[in-house]
């Protein structure tokens, strides 16, 4: 039986990482260094002292045949997908793609019907629960709506995963969340509310939370939706930064082609439930799946005339009766 990631090793993580930064806090670029360089060190002694076994070679997530229904409607159709650690995947598609669905199976909110979900190597839905716990304290979320709690400071929102998930002192918590906040350059919005933040410093807020325990896996859900082209561009630029940082592996679902061919390593657009195509953001540029091409130049399908939808529908209620 695989055991649960042990809390102490969080938090002496977590605490190692906080001594010694305080000082740096006025230089962003000399404590992204400092941090990155720490990282790498402590990296390398997860690797010989994790109670994950992991190969260096193994992907961090594996989905195989992968199938989901919601009532009679099928979401997942065999979907198949490997990411290796360290990469930045950024799935595409329309609206009813299947993109959500699938990134909530990815993070464990969702038990699959048929195929498996592997991350770091163990079966999401086959793991003991305390298991499972230790998974996602090892993953970091960023939702589509920021999702801050607003009667929390900025500050607040970020200790929360440290205060509830670890045994760390206040004083180290306080450390820690002065580090995530100059990561994403909220410094000077620690105790602001989220009501009182514009829609990019909520964004950058939920990455501070989502950062709070050092995720090996980075989720996000629409990152640049709703924001001006501006704002955009700097989330993007911020998550390339916390990848070369910290080397995380990042899954990104998005519909916005700007943002997807800045960030992206590889990208796979997702199309009534099946990927129709997987590749570097120049492989897809060039792929001619009618699909593809429909997405990537905005030509929407060609929907029948108003009487035939009529029509068809009050067939498909004739069929369910």
């Amino acid at each position: 039986m695989v055991a649960q990631y042990p809390r102490d090793v969080r938090c002496g993580q977590l605490r190692s990482r906080a001594w010694g930064l305080e000082m740096t806090l006025k230089w962003r670029r000399r404590l992204l260094d400092a941090l990155h360089s720490r990282h790498h060190e402590e990296a390398q002694a997860d690797k010989l002292s994790s109670r994950f076994t992991m190969t260096e070679a193994s992907p961090a997530i594996e989905v195989r045949g992968l199938e989901k229904s919601y009532g009679s409607r099928q979401i997942l159709c065999g979907v198949d997908l490997t990411v290796p650690a360290g990469e930045t995947l950024v799935i595409l598609g329309g609206s009813g793609s299947g993109k959500s669905t699938l990134l909530r199976c990815l993070m464990g909110l969702e038990k699959p019907d048929a195929g498996t979900v592997k991350v770091h190597g163990h079966d999401l839905a086959a793991v003991p629960r305390e298991t499972l716990s230790g998974l996602r304290q090892r993953m970091g979320v960023a939702f589509q709506g920021s999702a801050l709690f607003g009667s929390l400071t900025v500050a607040g929102n970020v200790d929360l995963p440290l205060k509830e998930l670890t045994d760390l002192p206040a004083s180290t918590r306080r450390i820690i969340v002065q580090i995530k906040l100059a990561l994403v350059g909220l410094e000077e919005a620690a105790q602001r509310y989220p009501s009182e933040l514009s829609g990019g410093m909520q964004k950058r807020a939920a990455f501070a939370r989502a950062m709070a325990l050092d995720p090996d896996l980075l989720f996000c859900d629409e990152p640049s939706a709703g924001l001006d082209p501006v704002t955009a561009v700097g989330l993007d630029r911020l998550l390339i930064e916390l990848r070369e940082v910290f080397n995380m592996t990042l899954v990104v679902v998005t519909h916005e082609m700007e943002s997807a061919m800045t960030i992206a390593q590889r990208l796979v657009l997702m199309h009534k439930g099946r990927f129709v195509v997987s590749g570097t953001p120049q492989e897809v540029r060039q792929n001619q799946n009618p699909v593809v091409r429909s997405f990537l130049d905005r030509v929407p399908e060609e929907e029948p005339p108003g009487g035939l939808r009529y029509q068809r529908l009050i067939q498909a209620w004739e069929d369910d009766d």
